[in-house]
């Protein structure tokens, strides 16, 4: 039998170059447009990066509907091709918050920006590892495996997670508007 937990590794969507270093290698080769932007334009970026994750989060939700409506013979493939989709949507944003963090921590001299982006990608990581559990919960081959109130803990872990990012996103702007 799986486990919630071995599950959740399992269907975590993995994010490429979330692992990357505060030096967000390849920046500069890529021809980063940030680079010499002011504080302020890096902090919109991160609310517009946060606004695409939005938008891919809409877009992972939509897919898992589609995909428990297509039963009984469920549209397996059409998932996993959304779900690759929103993969590469979360990647892109997330190294491009990685790139910003770095230019803060580093050469803008903003450690407490560039906290507030490590903790918005922290706390954005635990969302996605939490949305996948709960989709992977709500398939018809894991109904039953699990008692009722294991998903709702996690849809409150979804929501108080989604408050913290908000409250980050909050502080982010203000400490930006102190910083300049």
């Amino acid at each position: 039998m799986i486990t919630t937990e071995a599950a959740a590794e399992s269907a975590l969507i993995s994010v490429p170059g979330a692992e990357a270093t505060a030096e967000a290698p390849g920046r500069e080769e890529l021809g980063w447009p940030w680079k010499d932007a002011p504080v302020r334009m890096l902090v919109q970026r991160v609310h517009q990066l946060q606004a695409e994750r939005a938008r891919a989060f809409r877009r992972l939700e939509e897919g898992h509907r589609e995909y428990l409506r297509s039963g009984p013979c469920y549209d397996f493939p059409r998932y996993r091709s959304t779900v690759h989709e929103v993969t590469q949507a979360f990647a892109a944003a997330s190294r491009e918050v990685l790139a910003v963090e770095a230019e803060l921590a580093g050469p803008r001299a903003q450690p407490l920006l560039a906290d507030h982006v490590r903790s918005l990608q922290q706390l954005e990581q635990t969302r996605l590892a939490t949305v996948a559990l709960l989709q992977l919960m709500g398939t018809p081959e894991w109904t039953g495996q699990e008692d009722a109130v294991r998903p709702h803990q996690l849809k409150m872990k979804v929501i108080k997670t989604m408050e913290a990012i908000s409250e980050v996103l909050q502080d982010l702007r203000f400490d930006a508007e102190s910083a300049e």
